[in-house]
């Protein structure tokens, strides 16, 4: 027995030396700066990432596959989207309520460089795993979708015989929610799961400002902590990442967004600036995000219009209406424009919406600008009896006490005459937070891009472009400022009259519907003007001192007598 145990061991030995002297194992060769090169990675002391163009990925047999590459398309009554079997990557999404230059809006970007990743690209925490993800031809559930008003779903898979298994689902939303797409993803090498990170592609938009004052450019848009940041380039210089609870995360422009709906789960978004330079010597400046998980994929994205009733369908907690930058205004804005989409539904045309709903808000507060007026009427009034006390006082400085027997004159004679020096300012005042509001709304609403009023007026989002409205406010502006009293010096009414001016210019560049809105507000400030004038007589300004000074001075009088 233990003959044979030693002879079994010696012909061991004699089999393992013959193996080497035949197959001796290859050296790694030193590289150039005296490390050891390792096949497919860069230098041992500086490891560097690779691009997918860049891996080397080891040669693999199809097994579960598309024959070539091809576009899968899906119509529903909202969205006709394209699929590309190659990476199983969305080409385009088309609004089709939403026009650009005629065509329906697309709002995937195209003409991106090619180490861009596509829309809905998948990849992993393996280079060489996320080359073939992108690389492979995916095998579609369908070759075309018509879904009309209903649900739908669309897979896409991919195995080899490296042990890849991938799996993407793509499932459409009914009417109603169908800007609404959500994604599932699913990759196992050898039965073993892999993490999965979802990319936006280079979102949503052409990447170029349109001009005018009010263009707002891509941007990041993410809810966390309570908040909703708009981040540009310059805040994402610090930190790109974000991790956590994010009901929603994306990019926007001014009327659309394309944002990942993570609700409570817990996930991790990276946004990607992007800066393509353009034939015109200016560079298009996109965003992109990629959004991972532990493991398994399976979240909805949005991708559609920032309309309010749009968004609040989607999202019953009215978390993702704040993708709507409505500013520090929003609790008066959000009334404001359910209020002007009622109207809209009884008039059917944005523009005089708009009119009548400046004239029910002017309406409302026509009260307090009633006594905004009347106020500064009677201070006008007063301005001789006011001038001649500041004269009479002009002598003393501001430090010495006689200028205290000033203000006490003054106050007298406001109680006197039943005045109340800020009663003007602060009707006014109240009024100023619905103005702005109705101005946040209008520079974010999408209702009104694209919508025409009349005549050469043919989109409301955009500015007229013949500036005739601007110009007419403007010279309304004008004629309600000199019909104002007025109790300021010369020099602060020369600054004023300015006003107008400035005003005009700057509106010359902002969406006709704001024009709109800030001329016929000025045309019913001009009629409550002269109304105002009417109810009451314009009291006859009083020369000389107040009878507060006439008394003072005759008690001074009769002790010098």
């Amino acid at each position: 027995m233990e003959k044979r145990v030693f002879l079994a061991i010696l012909l061991s030995f004699v089999v393992l030396a013959i193996y080497q002297a035949m197959f001796p194992p290859v050296r790694p060769a030193p590289d150039a700066a005296g490390g050891v090169a390792v096949e497919g990675s860069g230098p041992a002391s500086t490891p560097t990432p690779l691009s997918v163009e860049e891996v080397q990925v080891p040669a693999a047999t199809a097994l579960v596959a598309d024959d070539r590459p091809r576009d899968i398309v899906v119509e529903t009554n909202d969205v006709r989207a394209v699929f590309s079997t190659a990476g199983a990557t969305l080409k385009s999404w088309q609004l089709k309520h939403y026009d650009d230059d005629g065509q329906p809006l697309d709002l995937i970007s195209h003409d991106v460089p090619g180490d861009v990743p596509a829309a809905f690209a998948i990849s992993t925490n393996d280079p060489a795993v996320s080359a073939r993800l992108a690389s492979a031809l995916y095998q579609p559930s369908a070759d075309r979708l018509d879904l009309g008003g209903e649900a739908g779903q669309l897979t896409f898979l991919y195995s080899d015989s490296s042990g890849l298994n991938v799996r993407k689902a793509f499932y459409f939303q009914p009417e109603g929610r169908s800007y609404v797409l959500k994604v599932e993803a699913a990759v196992d090498v050898g039965g073993a799961s892999r993490p999965v990170t979802v990319s936006s592609g280079a979102g949503i938009g052409h990447g170029v400002s349109e001009g005018g004052f009010y263009h707002v450019p891509v941007r990041a848009v993410q809810h966390q902590d309570g908040d909703v940041d708009h981040l540009d380039a310059d805040d994402l210089a610090d930190q790109n990442r974000f991790e956590g609870e994010l009901p929603f995360a994306g990019i926007n422009d001014q009327y659309f967004l394309f944002a990942v709906l993570p609700v409570s789960e817990r996930v991790a978004v990276q946004y990607r600036p992007i800066s393509i330079p353009a034939g015109d010597g200016e560079a298009r400046q996109l965003m992109a995000f990629d959004v991972s998980v532990p493991g398994s994929f399976a979240l909805p994205f949005f991708l559609g219009p920032k309309d309010f009733d749009t968004l609040r369908a989607v999202d019953e907690r009215l978390e993702l209406v704040r993708a709507i930058n409505f500013g520090f205004f929003s609790p008066i804005v959000v009334p404001l424009l359910i209020a002007l989409k009622w109207v809209h539904g009884y008039i059917g045309n944005w523009g005089w919406s708009i009119v009548v709903l400046t004239i029910l808000i002017n309406a409302l507060i026509f009260p307090l600008r009633h006594r905004s007026m009347v106020s500064m009427k009677k201070m006008q009034a007063l301005q001789p009896q006011i001038k001649a006390l500041q004269e009479r006082y002009a002598k003393y400085k501001i430090t010495d006490p006689e200028r205290q027997k000033m203000n006490q004159e003054m106050m007298t004679l406001y109680r006197e005459k039943g005045v109340n020096p800020i009663a003007g300012c602060v009707p006014m005042l109240l009024t100023l937070p619905v103005l702005y509001a109705f101005y946040s709304m209008l520079s974010a609403a999408i209702e009104l891009r694209g919508a025409p009023f009349f005549g050469w007026i043919t989109d409301l989002s955009r500015h007229d472009p013949f500036y005739v409205t601007p110009v007419l406010m403007g010279v309304s502006m004008l004629w309600q400022q000199r019909m104002m009293p007025t109790t300021a010096d010369p020099v602060q009414q020369r600054v004023f009259m300015l006003m107008p001016i400035i005003f005009t210019v700057t509106f010359l560049w902002a969406p006709a519907g704001l024009v709109i809105y800030w001329f016929v507000s000025n045309l019913l400030a001009i009629g409550q003007q002269q109304l105002t004038n009417r109810m009451i007589a314009a009291p006859a300004p009083v020369s000389g001192r107040s009878a507060a000074a006439r008394r003072a001075r005759a008690k001074a009088g009769g002790s010098n007598g």
